[in-house]
């Protein structure tokens, strides 16, 4: 945990910060477009500190996609400035300025550029892109959405996240496509409401934080190296329920969020939205089984002498926090009186 005594990341991580301050609390599109950029370039020297060649490939990928992405924002903005009195041009500038938005957040169809790069990551620099980077777009959205095209793309989202999974044995790549998936619900929640939005983000952030921590922890990379050797049991478990949180399943405190919008379809009656949800849910659940499946019960018989011992105050922390994710139940209940 050393890198939050370095000067020199303590000051992109402020100016990260203080970037998407600007982007949200802009009176103008060109406001909010400067605080993209700052925070894109904010951003890059976090990816590239370490210095070898997977950081260097991953940096650059990720300058050539958001800048393409800035560049159509500003593009639509300018557009939109020239035609604003051509009503019948409005529901084409939504769809361009919300597309360049999906694509700064990796959303389908503009996500294959997002595993790669989280390949190519360090645990701290794939939370900061699977939290907090999503916050800029996603309030820039909410600003001027178009319906019809973005329930299209949370359904794309929702099936490639969970489909896009299948076959991959880096840790990295499957919790992009978590990413994406969730990506689907947090767009819902935004088009229900700003304060359910924020709810979804928070618990999701909360439960990507610990799973982050515990793979940095444990230097763990790929699905194999959950039975090269023999973890702490409660290290397991720790792991186990967050994942089991993390895929919305009841009573976990990750399924809190999720049932707000369940019901708020099914009292709308939007049946078929929420039954893609509900099921692509559960073949997100597939994957975390396979890797609690492989974290429990594998072991590796030249390795049995060994043990993992991690001595950190830290760990405690985090086991408490993911004890406290069972008390999902007792929000649920309290939903539904």
């Amino acid at each position: 945990m050393l890198f939050f005594f370095n000067s020199n990341k303590m000051f992109f991580m402020f100016t990260l910060f203080f970037s998407t301050l600007i982007s949200i609390s802009s009176n103008s599109w060109l406001g909010c477009w400067i605080g993209l950029e700052i925070n894109l370039l904010s951003f890059i020297p976090l990816i590239s500190y370490n210095n070898n060649l997977l950081n260097s490939e991953a940096s650059l990928k990720y300058f050539l996609t958001q800048s393409i992405a800035s560049i159509n924002f500003l593009f639509s903005i300018i557009l939109n400035l020239f035609f604003m009195k051509m009503f019948y041009f409005d529901n084409l500038f939504s769809i361009l300025i919300n597309s360049s938005l999906l694509m700064k957040m990796g959303s389908t169809p503009f996500h294959f550029w997002f595993p790669n790069i989280m390949e190519g990551l360090s645990w701290f620099n794939c939370f900061i892109l699977m939290t907090w980077q999503k916050i800029t777009p996603m309030i820039l959205l909410s600003y001027y959405f178009n319906m019809k095209f973005l329930m299209f793309i949370m359904i794309l989202n929702t099936m490639i996240g969970a489909l896009g999974g299948f076959n991959q044995t880096s840790l990295r790549k499957l919790m992009a496509f978590s990413s994406i998936n969730n990506l689907g619900w947090m767009i819902m929640a935004l088009m229900i409401s700003e304060n359910l939005w924020f709810i979804y983000f928070f618990f999701y952030s909360f439960l990507i934080s610990i799973m982050c921590f515990l793979f940095y922890m444990l230097n763990i990379f790929f699905i194999n190296q959950m039975y090269n050797f023999n973890i702490n049991f409660f290290i397991k478990i720790s792991i186990m329920i967050n994942f089991l949180s993390l895929s919305g399943l009841p009573p976990f405190l990750g399924f809190f969020p999720k049932w707000l919008i369940i019901n708020f379809l099914i009292l709308n009656k939007i049946y078929i939205t929420s039954f893609i949800f509900i099921m692509m849910s559960l073949i997100m659940l597939i994957f975390y089984i396979r890797i609690i499946y492989s974290s429990l019960l594998f072991f590796s018989f030249k390795m049995m002498w060994y043990k993992i011992f991690i001595k950190n105050n830290f760990l405690i922390l985090i086991n408490f926090f993911s004890f406290i994710s069972m008390l999902g139940m007792i929000f649920s209940t309290f939903l539904y009186l």
